[in-house]
Order: C-alpha cells, then structure tokens, then sequence
C-alpha cells in the first residue's frame, strides 16, 4: 500500500476516534459495544479502508483508573479539585471496552508488501503533525440522575458479598433497597395507638383570663385597655409582651381596688404582753356554765368529762363576762385604726382550771361568737391564780369568788361576776365602764370610818382631810389603763366619739365628801367622764339609765339591787365591808 493509502487509514481512525469521544461526552445518549462497532465498521466502509484491531499499533488515549473511567471526569477522596459531575452509566459501560485505534501508517497492509518494500519506503510523519483533538477542561453541564435500573457498577480492587451482589444482578439489587426503604415507611404511616395532642393555640394573658370565672370588675378593667402604637424600632413580638404586661398589671390594680372595698377577713396579731392590758377570765364568766357546773358537783369529775367529750360541737351560751369583752375589743379595732401599729392594747386570756380534753368546746364557742382570744390557760383541776403573774394579768374576773379573793391577796385587781336578772340592751360602739368608790378605786380607811363611829365622824373626818389625796385600791390600776387609752383619741380630736366612757356611782354625798374624792382623782392625773353621788340612795335605777357593761362594788347589797334592774356586775372583795356582807 502507498504512502497516500496509509496517511487516508491514518485519518479514518483519528475521526474515529474523535467521533467516539464526541458521543460519549454528549449528554442524554446510550451506546453499547455493539454499536460503536458498528459504527467502526460503517466508517471504514466508506473510506474502503478496513481496520485492523490485531498485530498494529494503538493510538495514545486518555488515561483511564481501574474501572475504565476517565481520569478527569472521576470522583476523587484524595483529589483536591474533583469533577464537576459524576460519571454516567453509559460512559462506564463503553469506557471498560479498551478501544484500540490506528495511530500511524502502522496500519494492516497486504501480505504481498516485501521486505524490501518496507525497507524503501519512508517512515511516515510523526502524530505530531496532526494531533488529535484536545479534551476540554470547562466542566460538563451535569446531566439527570440516571434511573435505578440502568445503573451498572465495576468491580473494585476488592471484593465483598454485598459488591458481588450488586455486580450479578444491579437490578435486582436496586429493587431490595427500594423495598427495604418503603417497608419502615409503610409501617410509620400506620394509625398509631396513642392519641396525638394537637398543639395548643397561643393565647393571651386577657384571653385566659376571661376562660375562667371572674368579677365584672376583673372583666370591665380588661376591657378599657386599649393597643397602643408600636415604639419606633419594637417588634412584634416586643408589643405582644408589653401588651400581656399592661393587662396583668391592670389585673392586680383591678383586684388591689376590690380588696380594699371589702372588710379585712385577717385575724389581728395580738399585741405583745408587755406592752398590752391583760384581761384574764374564766370560762364560768365567759359562758354559761350553770349546767356543766351542776354536773360536776353531783356527779363527779368522770361523768362532767364524758359530758363535755359528748357535747363537744355544742356552742355554749353567753356569760356575764361576754358583753364586756366584745366592748374591749371595739376599743381595740378603733385604736387599730388611728395607730395601725399600735400595741398598747387590750389582750383577753382564758383562765380556767378545766382540763385540756374540754378545750375543744371552748375553742369551738370562741370561734362561733368570733371572740380574738388567742391564749389559753387549762389548769386541770389546779388553781389558775398562780398563773396570773405569769401572764402580766391587770385585771381577773371569775365566776368563783375563792379564786377572785386568793388573787385580791396577791395584789391582782380581781371581781367576781353576776349576770343580771333580766336582759338589758347595751351600747355595742362604746365601752362603759362604772366604778364604786370606796374599796374599789379608793382604800377603805374612810369606809371603816362609816362602819366603826357612824356618819358624822366619817363627814367631819373627810372635811378635815379634804386636801388629802386617798390612797389607791384594787381598781386605780384599770382605771388608770382605760384614762391612757382615752387619751390617745384626744390626740386624734375623737373626744366627742371616744370609745372608752367612765362613771362614777358612789353613796357619798356631794356637799360633805364629794370633794376630796375629785381632788383625789385630780391628784392622780385621771380624768372620770361622769360622777354620780347618790348620798346613800340604791344604785340600780341609775345604772339602769347608764347601762354599763360592767359595774364594780365592794357591797353585796349594792351589786344584789344592780341585778334586779338587769346590771352586769363585778364584785370586788375587798375591805372592811366584806365582815358586814351575808
């Protein structure tokens, strides 16, 4: 063959070439095995050239890895600059054919060339004269995902089942894992057992609050908030959270502004001992007990505690003693309110000798008849009046008058108390408090004068020491108490509506020894609201006029005619009038 017959075969398989590499690179496209060679074999019949893939010398293709891929257009972990797109299937399939092409006039010849004729001839020019064509280095457009079924995998350097698998049978392989896949997806979308909570809408701080029941009050102050503009530069969000804000505070100040109309329902602290005016009294005197005391004294100890056990929830009635200590604390509620602080106050204590187990029921009648009496003194069977030392007591009442003269030796201001025959009504808005004179707020020298030498030694005695202050009995102290606690309405110009009214109910006679009394009285620094000098006359119609809720007397007589006229009184046993009382 001819110099010009080996430059034509040359340029057949350069086009060759170049055509294969045209059609792997383009996108979209499928070639097999079968086709390029056809191909081949088309190419060559229109030059009348044949090729020859035996025995002649192959051209210089790119170079290719171990699965027959290109190098450039391989996924490299190691590389620093990887390929733009993974190689496509069809590219895999027809890069594993080594493909071997005609480079120079190495091309088959005729068997009837001679050696001779091999060695005349000129070596053919180099490739370098026509080079074939370069590979472009501007990535490829990416194409579409292949589907799963024309997908085909080459053998790696190793060998695994799971590759081995994949190798046989791509198909079926590819089939598995969608299965696989779709299996865990189809059981999750099964109705599961458990019922799903949906989510809960936001809601506003007003908006709850109007799902609950309030009062109109709560109701017409969430409703006068009005949205105000947004600040330059709030969010949303920021407005929400000012807005919850606004409402709870004007929530509060809604409901600040309803406690304050209603009547405070707090127990009152009591004040502290030292500072307070302790009024010590008995169960006897507090209630009454003329029924349980009948018991005890008939039947026994035994039968009065089974008694009390089995009547328990049983409020006992109203003593002697229950209207003067409702009136005490009056007085102490007025004074809560100019002195908020105030502790210079009147403390109830309820000393009795019974037992512990007859606690309850006294508890239970406390609280009935809402009494703010907070201490409790349960001897059990043992006298009290040890205890009222202890307890700072200024002032004992008892329904036992053994108790009230043991406490009289021990210098406590003690009385003994008597409900009147009758009901009377009593002032509920101030406390009224009447005294006897003699042996009660005074001494009883002047008394001992009138029992001992007669009325006219005792005139002409208190004529002559009318400028002689008296000396002090068992009640100055009380009276003293309720004179500081007057005061301090004064200071709040409460003269005229002072809680605290005092009188003074004596059988002297006003012209003969009316005055050393209010001199003495003035000596002392006190002041008594109202003095009556009956000059002998009964007590009872006055008092009946005065209704006090306590009265206090050292003669039996007087407190006997003050019980018939429905008086609440206290007798004080005390003086040289106690050897003339029967």
């Amino acid at each position: 063959m001819d110099r010009g017959g080996g430059f034509k075969a040359m340029k057949v398989a350069l086009r060759q070439t170049h055509l294969t590499w045209q059609k792997e690179n383009e996108p979209g496209t499928k070639y097999s095995k079968e086709s390029l060679d056809s191909e081949k074999r088309r190419e060559s019949e229109k030059s009348g050239v044949r090729l020859s893939t035996q025995g002649s010398q192959e051209l210089s293709i790119p170079k290719t890895n171990s699965r027959g891929q290109v190098a450039r257009n391989q996924w490299s972990r190691t590389s620093g600059s990887p390929s733009s797109r993974p190689p496509s299937v069809d590219e895999s399939r027809s890069r594993n054919t080594n493909h071997k092409h005609p480079s120079s006039s190495t091309t088959s010849r005729t068997s009837s060339a001679s050696p001779s004729q091999h060695e005349e001839s000129p070596p053919p020019p180099p490739l370098s004269v026509q080079p074939s064509p370069q590979v472009p280095t501007t990535p490829a457009p990416t194409p579409t995902v292949p589907s799963l079924n024309s997908l085909s995998f080459s053998a790696p350097d190793y060998e695994t089942p799971r590759r081995s698998k994949m190798r046989e049978n791509p198909e079926a392989w590819a089939e598995s894992i969608v299965r696989d896949l779709r299996e865990p997806r189809d059981s999750r979308s099964q109705p599961c057992d458990y019922p799903v909570t949906p989510p809960t809408e936001w809601r506003s701080y007003a908006q709850r609050r109007l799902l609950y029941g309030s009062n109109e009050l709560d109701r017409d102050c969430l409703s006068e908030l009005q949205p105000k503009q947004l600040p330059k530069g709030q969010t949303a969000c920021g407005e929400q959270e000012q807005e919850e804000e606004e409402t709870e505070e004007a929530y509060w100040a809604s409901v600040k502004k309803l406690y304050e109309k209603i009547p405070s329902c707090a127990r009152p602290r009591p004040p502290k001992p030292k500072h307070a005016i302790t009024i010590a009294v008995s169960s006897r005197a507090l209630f009454n007990m003329v029924e349980d005391r009948r018991i005890y004294e008939k039947e026994g100890l035994e039968k009065y505690m089974e008694y009390q056990l089995t009547n328990e929830n049983v409020v006992l009635t109203p003593g002697p003693a229950f209207r003067f200590v409702k009136a005490l604390q009056h007085v102490n509620a007025r004074l809560r309110e100019l002195y908020p602080d105030e502790q210079d106050l009147f403390d109830i204590v309820l000393m009795t000798n019974n037992h512990a187990q007859v606690g309850v029921r006294l508890i239970n009648s406390v609280n009935h008849y809402g009494l703010l009496i907070d201490r409790f003194c349960l001897t059990g069977g043992k006298s009290p009046i040890g205890y009222l030392k202890a307890y700072l007591t200024n002032l004992y009442l008892s329904a036992s008058s053994e108790k009230v003269q043991e406490a009289i030796k021990e210098g406590i201001a003690s009385a003994t108390m008597f409900d009147g025959a009758r009901d009377m009504s009593y002032c509920d808005t101030q406390l009224r408090v009447a005294f006897d004179g003699d042996a009660v707020l005074f001494s009883d020298e002047s008394e001992h004068i009138a029992k001992e030498h007669g009325l006219d030694k005792f005139f002409q005695h208190e004529t002559m020491f009318e400028n002689k202050p008296l000396a002090q009995g068992p009640l100055k102290g009380f009276l003293e108490d309720l004179g500081r606690l007057q005061k301090k309405f004064y200071a709040k110009d409460e003269r005229l509506l002072c809680p605290i009214r005092t009188y003074l109910v004596t059988a002297r006679s006003a012209a003969s020894s009316g005055a050393r009394v209010l001199k003495t009285l003035r000596r002392w620094g006190l002041e008594i609201d109202e003095a009556l000098f009956l000059a002998g006359a009964p007590k009872g119609p006055i008092l009946v006029k005065i209704r006090p809720h306590i009265f206090f007397d050292d003669q039996m007589f007087h407190i006997e005619g003050a019980q018939k006229f429905g008086t609440i009184t206290a007798h004080v046993p005390y003086g040289v009038g106690q050897k003339y009382n029967t």
